[in-house]
């Protein structure tokens, strides 16, 4: 076992595959133990934009615990998470632990489907704010941290989210550090 921190990617068919491999990059770039997980079984994932995506594993066969667990948007791709019994079944273990999970773009809208991180400060896309603001205290921020959740807006903020998320999970100089070699343009607090 690693003693790495480890990282789980949710992947469906319909992801945004910008949020998706800026986060598996970003995450090990960080130097956590990143597995892919393919919501539908371990075959190749179309994501919104056509890119194909090739998982580790599928989720069923997942086992085990992570410190991290990330939910790529993408419209077609957050239904899909919003529906799995699966994804629900990881994202309480998660809640339940005080384990992170990070949602970006349209993803949280699987929080108040599971039932997980009520009343939490987040964000998310605009396009399902609206669903979103019931459950949680709403903020237009590109990211947002409260506790175990981290939410952001879209693709535009990818990088400052798993940015976040390798913070977190080791320290601020290491998000320092791989963001330098990057040319992020902005600063990532």
């Amino acid at each position: 076992m690693s003693d790495r921190p480890s990282a789980l990617v949710l992947l469906a068919q319909g992801s945004e595959e910008m949020e998706a491999v800026i986060s598996i990059d970003v995450l090990r770039r960080g130097g956590l133990d990143v597995t892919v997980a393919g919501v539908d079984g371990p075959d190749p994932v179309r994501c919104s934009r056509g890119v194909v995506i090739s998982p580790d594993v599928a989720l069923d066969s997942v086992n085990g615990d992570f410190d991290v667990v990330v939910l790529p948007g993408g419209a077609e791709g957050a239904q899909r998470l919003a529906r799995s019994v699966g994804v629900g079944e990881i994202l309480r273990r998660q809640e339940e632990s005080g384990r992170l999970v990070g949602a970006i773009c349209a993803a949280p809208i699987a929080l108040p489907a599971h039932g997980v991180f009520e009343n939490r400060q987040l964000t998310s896309h605009p396009s399902v704010k609206d669903m979103l603001e019931a459950w949680g205290e709403y903020r237009d921020h590109p990211v947002v941290a409260d506790g175990n959740l981290i939410t952001s807006r879209g693709p535009g903020t990818a990088f400052a989210f798993a940015l976040r998320i390798v913070g977190t999970l080791t320290d601020a100089r290491r998000m320092v550090e791989i963001r330098a070699p990057m040319m992020f343009p902005v600063q990532v607090s």
